[in-house]
C-alpha cells in the first residue's frame, strides 16, 4: 500500500460537472470559509490558459481550461492509517456539482509528489504565455487568411512555437516563396 503523503501534501482530482469547475471553486471557498476548514482545505484550483484564435478576421485571445471537467484541490482528506478525514470528505460529499474524485470508486487517491510538481510547473509556465488553438506540424496545408499573401495557400516548412511564427512556402509567381508567418495569420486549409 502506498504511504499517504501529510495533510498539507495531499493533492486530489475532482471530477465535477463540465462548464462548473468555476462556480465549484468558488462553492468550496466559500463554504471553507464558513464551516472553518481552512485547516483542511488549503487550495482550489482551476488551471487555465490563454488561447490566442482568429475569429470573424480577427485575433482573440480566450482562457480555456487545461483539463475541463476537473478541479485540483489541495486538502487533508486521508489520514496516515488510510482512513478518510471524515468532516473533509463530508464536505466534498455534500457539495452540489461534484461527481467525485478521479482515480477512485469508494475512497479518494491523493496524486503523487511528482505528479504534483508536474502539474504545478505546467500551471506555472502557462500561466504567463498565450498559446495558439491550432497546432501545426511541418508539412501541413494553410491558407494564409491576413496580410499580404491573404487567400494563399502554402505548405508548412518551420515551425517556431517560441514565437508563435511559421515559416510557408507560399507560390508567388511561379516560384515556391518562404514566408514568415504568426499562427493567427494562418489557418489549417
Amino acid at each position: 500500500m502506498p504511504t499517504i503523503p501529510e495533510g498539507k501534501k495531499q493533492w486530489y482530482v475532482v471530477h465535477v460537472l463540465s462548464g462548473q469547475e468555476q462556480k465549484v471553486k468558488a462553492r468550496i471557498e466559500r463554504q471553507v470559509a464558513e464551516e472553518d476548514l481552512g485547516d483542511k482545505v488549503y487550495n482550489v484550483l482551476v488551471p487555465t490558459e490563454l488561447v490566442s484564435e482568429v475569429r470573424g478576421g480577427k485575433k482573440t485571445e480566450a482562457k480555456k481550461k487545461f483539463f475541463p471537467g476537473y478541479v485540483i484541490v489541495n486538502m487533508h482528506l486521508l489520514q496516515a492509517d488510510n482512513e478518510v478525514v471524515e468532516d473533509t470528505w463530508s464536505f466534498m460529499q455534500e457539495l452540489d456539482g461534484i461527481i467525485g474524485f478521479a482515480g477512485a470508486k469508494n475512497k479518494p487517491i491523493p496524486m503523487r509528489a511528482r505528479e504534483v510538481e508536474s502539474m504545478l510547473g505546467q500551471i506555472e509556465e502557462r500561466e504567463g504565455a498565450v498559446r495558439p488553438s491550432m497546432e501545426f506540424e511541418v508539412g501541413d496545408t494553410v491558407k494564409v487568411s491576413d496580410g499580404p499573401f491573404e487567400s494563399q495557400s502554402g505548405i508548412v516548412e518551420e515551425i517556431d512555437p517560441e514565437r508563435g511564427k511559421l515559416r510557408v512556402a507560399v507560390t508567388i509567381f511561379g516560384r515556391s516563396t518562404p514566408v514568415d508567418l504568426e499562427y493567427w495569420q494562418v489557418e489549417k486549409g
